[in-house]
């Protein structure tokens, strides 16, 4: 059995043992975004709205942008969901069932001037959000 320092056979196996100095490798393999990603690596997922929450713009604008605090069904874990669009405020209440996703920035992080809010609302009970602020449809009394 060939063991040359330039045998193929040695050079896949360094090849394989030096991936894990890696640090995108190692993270992908350990899955560690999906242990911290409350999410839980799905690209959406149900709660119910705990708190409407209004928070303050970096730098340097100045507004206070509508966000809601939603407790996730499938972990229990908390997060802050930002609500788009104009007046959408008005169409959330709490103990309303929402559709969270993520808010479409660089590698699942937050996006423009809201520091630490990472996931969007798309509907509430069942309805779109879009639909609700442009006055397509209304929103269902459960």
């Amino acid at each position: 059995m060939p063991k040359g320092l330039y045998a193929a056979r040695k050079l896949k196996e360094n090849r394989k043992k030096w991936r894990w100095s890696k640090t995108k490798y190692k993270r992908k393999k350990l899955k560690l975004k999906q242990r911290v990603d409350p999410l839980e690596g799905a690209p959406q997922a149900s709660g119910i709205v705990l708190q409407k929450v209004g928070r303050e713009s970096k730098q340097p604008n100045s507004a206070i942008r509508k966000c809601v605090r939603v407790q996730l069904r499938k972990n229990g874990k908390g997060i802050t969901a930002f609500l788009p669009g104009d007046g959408a405020l008005n169409f959330i209440d709490e103990h309303d069932r929402v559709i969270v996703e993520g808010i479409g920035g660089a590698k699942g992080r937050s996006v423009g001037d809201l520091p630490g809010v990472r996931w969007k609302v798309i509907k509430v009970n069942g309805v779109s959000l879009d639909a609700l602020v442009k006055g397509i449809k209304e929103k269902p009394i459960r």
